[in-house]
């Protein structure tokens, strides 16, 4: 796939780094161009676009920044009609235990009613930046879980072949209202990761019975 990933941060970075093993042609754009394209040098295959362009010819876009700065990052690259874009932003509170959306809507959806030309999925939050760096297998046949909600069946099935491409398991947890549920699953794990101590190679899963 054509993917651009939007923000060259931790979680950028690990995403470039991922979908460049993974055999997809990525373009990465960033607040600061020069930070784009030291990232972009790191990872021979991709490159660093302008985010005026950084939309036209994506088969997926990867929202890569905090939430705070996503409906302003995803409107500065160019058309998104109709494009899928993953968001993995959580709206975290600045001592990042806690949420400052959640019950009547999400993250996701407003996002979602800001840019109403785009296909946003939810996925990708619950994954430390460090996990995906470091990539999906935990070892002992175990893989790290993505769960993707969104009410484009399009966008639901483009987020899985890029996750299933990069070795995660996929839980498909419905509609885009359920990233309500997906988003302090996230707070959770934050909170096991650096709160409770467990350190940042975890990850929640869902299992069932054979």
């Amino acid at each position: 796939m054509k993917v651009t990933v939007i923000g060259a941060g931790h979680m950028g970075s690990a995403f470039v780094k991922q979908l460049v093993q993974a055999g997809h042609e990525v373009s990465v754009t960033a607040r600061s161009r020069a930070k784009a394209e030291r990232l972009a040098a790191a990872h021979p295959g991709a490159k660093a676009v302008p985010a005026a362009t950084a939309a036209a010819g994506a088969d997926v876009i990867v929202l890569a920044t905090g939430y705070g700065d996503a409906v302003e990052a995803l409107k500065s690259v160019g058309d998104l009609q109709g494009k899928v874009v993953i968001d993995i932003t959580n709206p975290l509170t600045a001592d990042y235990m806690g949420l400052t959306l959640g019950h009547s809507t999400s993250a996701a959806e407003e996002i979602a009613k800001a840019v109403p030309g785009a296909q946003i999925v939810k996925g990708f939050n619950t994954v430390f930046a460090q996990v995906l760096a470091e990539g999906a297998d935990f070892g002992a046949g175990r893989s790290v879980t993505v769960f993707v909600a969104s009410d484009s069946e399009r966008a639901r099935q483009t987020a899985s072949a890029l996750a299933h491409s990069m070795g995660f398991e996929v839980v498909d947890a419905g509609g885009l209202k359920n990233a309500r549920y997906l988003e302090p699953l996230a707070g959770l794990n934050i909170y096991l990761g650096y709160g409770a101590g467990l350190g940042t190679a975890i990850a929640p899963t869902w299992i069932r019975k054979a």
